[in-house]
């Protein structure tokens, strides 16, 4: 029985299906549609990054980098990693990257193994489990407690001989759980007992309202390189709204990691883009601005979100990143259902949960064969409160009237 190619028998993630709905509904209105569907801040970058990047053009500077990255741009990158995430890295393991998203897939490659297992929370960012697939590993979906925080015993569980790689994102995307220092002591743990890599997605890092980030790598800044297992994802789109510059870094926990990193990279960049390299360095410059990119996504939170705790819909405030995962049980809608009428009648875009709780099936070979989707996922609907704070405002009020709705039916 012949399979179709890998790539054609994924489906695109709810993110982009959504987005779409969002721009026909749009479009068959002429109304603006509010979108709470998407993580793109209402923020925008320092005008110092776009003027550095056309002096590079100017100047000439648009030849091909190392596969690395810009020298330059790599050695502020190291003094970062050491001031702010307590991770030393010679400029020689970390990697500029078309975004970290590019980052993440790369990293996927040049760790996997035929036929071997990713361990994935059971809710996740989507976009995990397409480049899980494409890398030709098999996901298994780990258990989050009622705070959305990794069940350690259900990491244990559901892992198995076959098992290679556990990703952890935090502050975590879509749930905005923040990880403190004892949880990420016992993944730690748990990973070097079974002989795993971990892959620390930090998109969200400078994002975190209460507690503080901590990056995985810097608990084992202690231990020689060699002895190293979790490999740092990083990216400028988040703290910097560099979004549309596609800009991030990866850092390979050990040599041999960077050495794998190396050869995907060749194979599939030859090297990043060089012009958005030197706005990186200029967006380095300018620490404070993550500070205050921040404050004004908290605000943000701490102003309209509360309304959805009130109604029972959050428990509550999340503790980082861009987003709320939004319970919608009471509505007697299922997240599709409930995303699609509340786009049709209110002209709001929020993003199904069953989208975040992909359960991928697969053959004994490794092709895919359904894709399905957590129970506990389709009760609930992600909003992105990192937009226009009139925008938010507006959207959660039409939410809470629509549940409103549903609820005296």
């Amino acid at each position: 029985m012949s399979h179709p190619p890998i790539a054609t028998a994924i489906p695109s993630s709810s993110l982009h299906q959504i987005f779409r709905a969002a721009d026909a509904r749009a479009l068959a209105t002429g109304s603006p549609v509010t979108r709470l569907h998407v993580g793109e801040p209402y923020f925008t970058s320092p005008p110092e990054v776009a003027e550095a990047i056309a002096e590079a053009q100017r100047a000439g500077r648009t030849s091909y980098t190392d596969v690395e990255g810009l020298p330059e741009l790599r050695r502020a990158l190291a003094a970062k990693l050491k001031r702010e995430n307590g991770v030393d890295a010679p400029i020689s393991r970390i990697f500029v990257t078309p975004g970290s998203c590019q980052g993440l897939q790369a990293l996927l490659l040049s760790l996997a193994e035929p036929g071997t297992e990713i361990l994935l929370p059971d809710l996740h960012w989507p976009i995990h489990v397409q480049q899980s697939l494409l890398a030709g590993l098999r996901p298994v979906f780990y258990s989050l407690d009622d705070r959305y925080f990794p069940d350690l015993e259900s990491i244990a569980e559901r892992s198995g001989p076959n098992s290679r790689i556990l990703l952890v994102n935090s502050p975590a995307n879509p749930t905005g759980a923040v990880l403190d220092a004892d949880r990420i002591e016992g993944l730690l743990t748990l990973a070097r007992d079974r002989g795993w890599h971990v892959i620390s997605d930090e998109a969200y890092e400078h994002f975190v309202y209460e507690g503080d980030h901590l990056s995985l790598a810097a608990s084992e800044r202690q231990l020689p390189v060699e002895k190293r297992i979790v490999h740092s994802v990083f990216t400028f789109s988040k703290s910097l709204a560099m979004t549309g510059y596609r800009l991030g870094y990866v850092v390979p926990a050990t040599d041999e990691a960077a050495a794998g990193m190396r050869v995907v990279q060749e194979a599939g960049i030859i090297a990043p883009p060089t012009p958005v390299q030197y706005g990186g360095i200029a967006a380095l410059q300018m620490p404070d601005v993550a500070a205050a990119n921040r404050k004004l996504v908290q605000q943000n939170r701490d102003t309209v979100l509360p309304a959805l705790r009130d109604a029972g819909l959050i428990r509550e405030l999340p503790a980082g990143g861009w987003y709320a995962m939004v319970d919608i049980s009471s509505t007697g809608l299922g997240a599709e259902a409930f995303s699609a009428q509340l786009l049709a009648e209110h002209s709001v875009a929020v993003v199904p949960g069953s989208g975040f709780g992909l359960r991928p099936q697969l053959d004994d070979r490794g092709a895919l064969v359904a894709m399905d989707t957590d129970s506990h996922a389709d009760n609930l609907v992600r909003i992105a409160f990192c937009v226009d704070p009139e925008a938010l405002k507006s959207g959660v009020d039409a939410l809470l009237a629509f549940v409103d709705e549903r609820r005296a039916r």
